[in-house]
């Protein structure tokens, strides 16, 4: 202890088995060495999904992640979405739903999403803003231009708009 009453943590090291949180919410289990992700552990992240990996030194040597519906991803004969399958993963493992009744995303019922915004994965977008909020409504990042556009174009939007044909008058 110093004389200011506080311990002089600068030289303190994680080591051995523990568990560390991000500021991210992202949340470390597992072994370290000297301050770093070392040997066996898991990054738990906050849309529920998992990394498990052999860690040296902080870099993950090899490791497989698993989203948080259950679904791990395959880095040989990926199957998922693919161009011959493109069914969500729940609706290979519940069954596709009656004719007429369309799944629009792999959660079901979908996320509500804020009118004027987007969905992009993480969060949602304001296109306004250009932040991304996470699920909770709490900042995530801003996005930069390449984002904006990908979003804009790629991702579901919270409001209907009539698309097709439209006479000219």
């Amino acid at each position: 202890m110093g004389s200011s009453g506080m311990e002089d943590l600068s030289s303190c090291r994680l080591e051995g088995k523990g568990e560390y949180s991000l500021p991210t919410e992202t949340r470390y289990e597992g072994e370290m060495k000297d301050g770093m992700f070392h040997g066996q552990g898991t990054l738990y992240f906050p849309n529920g999904s998992k990394y498990e990996a052999q860690w040296d030194s902080g870099i993950a040597l090899e490791g497989k992640y698993t989203f948080a519906d259950g679904l791990q991803y395959e880095t040989e004969k990926w199957r998922y979405c693919d161009g011959y399958d493109r069914r969500f993963y729940t609706e290979i493992c519940n069954g596709l739903k009656p004719a007429g009744r369309s799944q629009l995303t792999n959660l079901d019922p979908p996320r509500q999403i804020p009118e004027g915004c987007y969905d992009c994965g993480d969060g949602f977008y304001d296109p306004v803003s250009r932040v991304v909020n996470d699920y909770q409504h709490r900042f995530l990042r801003n996005a930069d231009d390449d984002e904006h556009e990908w979003i804009i174009r790629t991702c579901r939007k919270g409001w209907d708009e009539v698309t097709g044909y439209k006479a000219k008058h």
